[in-house]
């Protein structure tokens, strides 16, 4: 299969409501969109970077340069048979840009399953036709605006609910939705807001049964990671620090983690995921699928990696109106007592409006 053209768009998209976490908030989106055309056949992917370098050293503009002074041009008109090995193979020299590397390789991805009339599910090895789901709560104004949030969530059928938290907005809040809410599956994301210095704060996490704590301490420290998670029966739950499989092994190694959130574009794609995905579950551990505030075409990638049977806890892929008064693909997805259908169609099996992303974009790359 020869990838004949390639074009990247910049689309604008706000959110429904401002998103806060430990490390600030946003509302709009500046959403980047890869396609991909070989011999007949056109795919869709999402390079799903934040637009300031909070989450990761990745922005829209790194991404921007790095697809199309370097990744693009060397990619049109290769001969792809293998999408994780194939596709990427010139420009294997590149050190990180591991978000910008995987809307490549997962469109790579989705238009081999497409040349074989296959949803991207099935070439992944999926064995679900549908996966548990959660929801990300960002930090409120309050408390009540907080319970507000989580019982309507609740009232939706949310498998879990995941609930963001900072120094100054932790133990107490958790303290009081587990008092409302004593039933619901919680779990605690802190993106890198505490130390080990924080250690008398975060013990008393384990009177809050907690599915996990995710992130806890900084993004690249293993070594605290596994001294917290041995002063504390919650899981530990590590994303930010984990950015391909031998982080995963050295964590494994450590003992820093008993969970692990598998973001497929934060990982470089899907081989790598599942890489992860086999150390996992080889340890007898399991994993779940986070999410970057993405469209319904980033969504769908989601949704097929946790659709593989080590992803036994509920990934942070919520409903489409969840985020986007429109979302730009058609079915949009949806929740459905706790849980979203896997697409079935070939490649990631939900339509692209393209028109809609026409009219919409602000930026173009033609290669």
């Amino acid at each position: 299969m020869k990838i004949e053209r390639a074009v990247l768009r910049e689309v604008p998209l706000r959110l429904r409501e401002y998103f806060e976490i430990s490390s600030g908030g946003q509302q709009d989106r500046r959403v980047l969109l890869l396609t991909l055309f070989a011999e007949g056949i056109e795919s869709w992917s999402e390079c799903v970077v934040m637009e300031t370098p909070s989450y990761s050293s990745e922005t829209t503009e790194t991404a921007w340069h790095v697809l199309t002074d370097v990744i693009l041009p060397a990619v049109v008109g290769r001969t792809v048979d293998d999408p994780s090995t194939d596709l990427l193979a010139p420009v294997a020299w590149i050190r990180g840009h591991p978000m910008a590397r995987a809307a490549v390789e997962m469109a790579g991805w989705d238009l081999a399953a497409r040349e074989r009339g296959v949803s991207l599910s099935a070439l992944l090895g999926g064995v679900r036709d549908r996966v548990p789901v959660g929801v990300s709560v960002g930090l409120q104004s309050s408390d009540d605006a907080l319970h507000d949030a989580v019982a309507g969530y609740v009232e939706a059928g949310y498998s879990r609910v995941k609930i963001k938290i900072k120094p100054g907005r932790d133990l107490e809040m958790l303290r009081g939705l587990r008092t409302r809410f004593p039933d619901v599956p919680f779990m605690a994301d802190a993106n890198s807001a505490y130390t080990l210095d924080d250690l008398p704060r975060l013990e008393p996490f384990d009177e809050l049964d907690l599915m996990m704590i995710e992130q806890p301490l900084a993004h690249d420290d293993v070594l605290h990671h596994a001294r917290l998670q041995a002063r504390l029966s919650t899981p530990v739950c590590l994303d930010e620090s984990i950015e391909s499989d031998g982080d995963a092994e050295l964590a494994l190694e450590l003992g820093a983690c008993r969970t692990i959130n598998i973001k497929p574009a934060r990982v470089g794609g899907f081989a790598e995921s599942r890489a992860i995905h086999d150390r996992m579950v080889a340890a007898g551990l399991p994993v779940w699928c986070g999410g970057m505030l993405e469209s319904g075409i980033g969504r769908a990638y989601n949704v097929a990696l946790a659709s593989l049977p080590g992803f036994t806890l509920p990934g942070d892929i919520s409903a489409s109106r969840r985020y986007w008064e429109r979302d730009i693909v058609t079915p949009e997805f949806e929740v459905h007592d706790g849980h979203m259908a896997v697409p079935t169609g070939p490649g990631i099996g939900v339509e692209v409006d393209v028109d809609r992303i026409e009219a919409l974009t602000v930026r173009r790359a033609e290669f």
